[in-house]
């Protein structure tokens, strides 16, 4: 059974079409990367299997619970009590962190176990200082976020979405608010993470990061997926958009 599916996803904005007719699979385990250029779509198909934004038609799907279908021509949600269950699903890492500035560290990681899952306390605190040590911080718990780098943030806010124990996670472009350096140690976590079978839609502009860690690379341009594949497919592809926009980002 697929972990995630998006069947005929369309969205607009103001009347401009973001996405059109927009299909993916994912397995469990898989790790699907998202490329191509600014304003092509892909974060929003992020946010849209996120339900942070509401698609106007198609389906979206989650473990065989429906959460969005269509009902003449136009998406309908699931009532609120499934779409919770189904939110305890997936979790969310953004570009710019996203931490609460005025929590700690541990704060920030127990504050949705402990509130949304009833986790007690002990336990999620247990587990955090896990993840923690686990992604490099284990001496960083009681710093608030502005004492920390943007790298150290970033692997914050991987392991706050970790804590809630997701099938799968999504990235939102993770490295673009970060420098060279800092973005090699966020990009190693999520290598890590691809080793133990993690679930992961990656929105990335990395494209040797993307040829490593994925099972399948996506290519978008203009709300449509223009063409889909292994990485070697992709980076041996014939389609001239494909090859440009690819050969444009190595070259950097």
């Amino acid at each position: 059974m697929n972990l995630l599916e998006m069947n005929h996803v369309s969205k607009t904005f103001d009347g401009l079409e973001v996405l059109k007719d927009i299909s993916i699979q994912v397995k469990e385990g898989e790790v699907v990367s998202i490329i191509g250029p600014s304003g092509s779509g892909k974060s929003t198909i992020l946010r849209c299997a996120t339900m942070l934004e509401t698609i106007d038609s198609g389906e979206l799907t989650y473990l065989g619970r429906k959460a969005a279908w269509n009902e003449g021509g136009k998406a309908v949600y699931a009532a609120h009590n499934e779409l919770k269950e189904i939110h305890r699903y997936y979790g969310l890492v953004f570009q710019n962190f996203n931490l609460f500035p005025h929590f700690n560290v541990l704060k920030n990681i127990i504050d949705a176990p402990v509130s949304v899952l009833k986790v007690p306390k002990e336990q999620a605190i247990t587990e955090a200082r896990e993840l923690l040590k686990k992604l490099g911080l284990g001496d960083k718990e009681d710093y608030y976020p502005h004492q920390l780098s943007g790298g150290q943030q970033q692997r914050v806010s991987i392991a706050r979405a970790l804590a809630l124990k997701p099938k799968i996670l999504f990235f939102d472009e993770p490295t673009s608010a970060l420098d060279p350096e800092l973005t090699t140690e966020v990009l190693k976590v999520i290598k890590e993470l691809a080793k133990e079978h993690m679930t992961m839609i990656i929105v990335t502009h990395e494209m040797q990061f993307a040829k490593e860690v994925s099972e399948r690379i996506i290519f978008m341009e203009n709300g449509y997926i223009q063409e889909e594949g292994t990485p070697e497919d992709i980076f041996n592809s014939e389609n001239t958009r494909v090859k440009e926009f690819i050969g444009k980002l190595e070259s950097r």
